[in-house]
């Protein structure tokens, strides 16, 4: 067998690995189903990433040699120290930095009280077309919700 061939060989055996650990799971309870989410995660990451690694002809062999080598990598990946939460943290602070900025661009944002004939009178098309975007934007809002939350005739309560 060549190096792709022991490859594709690996991948199989690993495939057909989750699909035996998938058909376990569904006949688990599910609090017991909830309990192996992150492992049927990371293995079903493991298996997408087989399907594209070339490992070498010794890697691929070595593997292909344990009776189960989808569950060998994962107790290894458990035990390696990933910065997963720390870009789940970085993520968290990112997305509530985008909307604090974008609270303050919205409270920053001018209310033009006047028509658009008296803001081009004035030289005022700038602060005009500002205050219309914002008007625009709260417009399409408040469809959005009301949309989300019309059925039946009327408002949901959710």
């Amino acid at each position: 067998m060549n190096s792709n061939e022991k490859n594709t060989a690996l991948y199989e055996k690993m495939a057909a690995e989750q699909d035996t650990f998938r058909d376990w799971l569904k006949s688990q309870s599910p609090e017991e189903v909830l309990n192996h989410a992150y492992e049927y995660t990371v293995r079903e990451d493991i298996v997408m990433a087989m399907e594209e690694l070339e490992l070498s002809d010794n890697q691929a062999q070595a593997l292909l040699d344990s009776p189960s080598p989808l569950a060998d990598v994962y107790r290894h990946f458990e035990k390696l120290e990933t910065g997963y939460m720390d870009v789940i943290r970085e993520s968290i602070e990112e997305r509530a930095n985008e909307m604090c900025k974008e609270k303050e661009e919205q409270r920053a944002a001018p209310v033009y009280p006047h028509s658009a004939a008296y803001a081009s009178e004035h030289g005022e098309m700038a602060q005009y077309r500002a205050s219309l975007q914002v008007s625009l934007a709260c417009k399409e809002a408040i469809e959005q919700a009301i949309s989300a939350h019309y059925g039946d005739n009327r408002l949901n309560t959710e």
